[in-house]
């Protein structure tokens, strides 16, 4: 197996913050400033903002663990039973005030005035200082986050191009009454890039303290509920069995569908219009066999399915700022596909 498969860009990060840590508490002149790579370790984060709440954890519990070492080793000593008492009094209670993840770094801190047998001013400092090196450093280098818009942007145009590939397949199944095998491949492929998807956008969104890229998560919140409905629809044409004049009107509607679908369509239009078929639809004679009452009735829940399809995108549209229609559709051409 290559290297590279487990020397990614995270642990290349850690590796250069825990040494230049390191490095620079030794020389401002802290002792024990291998401890501070130590914390570099422990705080450097996948996103920007998990960092900066790691930080400021980080410094909540180291005071709170230092307050407590100096009670508990000012009263009973510097021993390996008071240094127990320190972790029945500390532990619960950074626990309490949701301070878990800095109770280890805390306590290797901790350790250094149990070593040195002091709690002397000049050691809480140097505690704080190996601190501040160590978060630090993380915080800095996850200042820097390698985007993933090109990435999101990339699934996007994908997910897109699948919906309507899908779409088509159902119109073909439809005029030739036979289950598409390509169909459940094209949904297997849309499952797989949409879980892609959803996790970089979120990983965008996490690396800004704003609400930026919200957007993207969003998107794909609702191209997943349209693929949750596309399911549906494909399973109602296990029962078209027979070709009837309704069957060409309906894989019409599909196609009509598919070359309208895109990203910046509100789907108004569309909606409009599959309200016009649904009105012929419902003024043709009715079935005269339990064949074709059947087939129509599937092809009415599939028109029913296709329209909560469109329902899901103009209500996405509908509640998206001015900010993300300027930001996000603005180098695109309405109801382009």
């Amino acid at each position: 197996m290559k290297l590279r498969k487990y020397v990614g860009y995270r642990t290349f990060k850690t590796a250069i913050g825990a040494t230049l840590a390191v490095l620079i508490a030794q020389y401002v002149g802290l002792s024990y400033a291998v401890s501070a790579g130590v914390i570099t370790v422990l705080s450097v984060q996948s996103t920007k903002r998990k960092s900066i709440e790691i930080a400021l954890r980080r410094l909540g519990s180291t005071t709170l663990a230092l307050a407590v070492a100096v009670v508990v080793f000012l009263l009973f000593g510097y021993s390996a039973w008071s240094f127990g008492i320190y972790l029945l009094l500390f532990i619960p209670t950074a626990a309490a005030l949701n301070l878990n993840e800095g109770i280890v770094p805390s306590t290797v801190l901790v350790t250094h005035l149990l070593v040195e047998e002091s709690v002397a001013f000049s050691w809480i400092l140097n505690e704080y200082g190996i601190l501040i090196i160590g978060a630090g450093i993380a915080l800095l280098l996850n200042t820097y986050m390698p985007s993933v818009e090109k990435d999101i942007r990339a699934a996007q145009k994908e997910v897109e191009e699948l919906f309507r590939a899908i779409l088509l397949s159902f119109s073909r199944s439809i005029l030739t009454q036979k289950k598409d095998g390509e169909a459940e491949a094209l949904l297997q492929r849309l499952d797989a890039t949409l879980k892609r998807g959803m996790d970089k956008a979120q990983r965008l969104a996490s690396n800004y303290l704003s609400e930026s890229f919200v957007y993207y998560v969003r998107y794909m919140e609702m191209r997943i509920k349209q693929y949750e409905v596309l399911k549906i629809m494909s399973d109602h044409l296990n029962h078209v069995t027979r070709y009837y004049e309704q069957n060409r009107l309906v894989a019409s509607l599909s196609e009509l569908v598919s070359d309208q679908f895109h990203e910046i369509n509100t789907a108004k239009e569309l909606m409009d219009d599959l309200c016009d078929y649904l009105e012929i639809f419902r003024s043709q004679d009715l079935p005269k066999t339990r064949e074709e009452f059947e087939n129509r009735s599937s092809l009415y829940q599939y028109i029913r399915d296709l329209q909560r399809l469109l329902e899901i995108k103009k209500k996405f549209s509908e509640t998206l700022s001015e900010y993300d229609k300027e930001t996000f559709w603005k180098q695109k051409k309405d109801g382009a596909a």
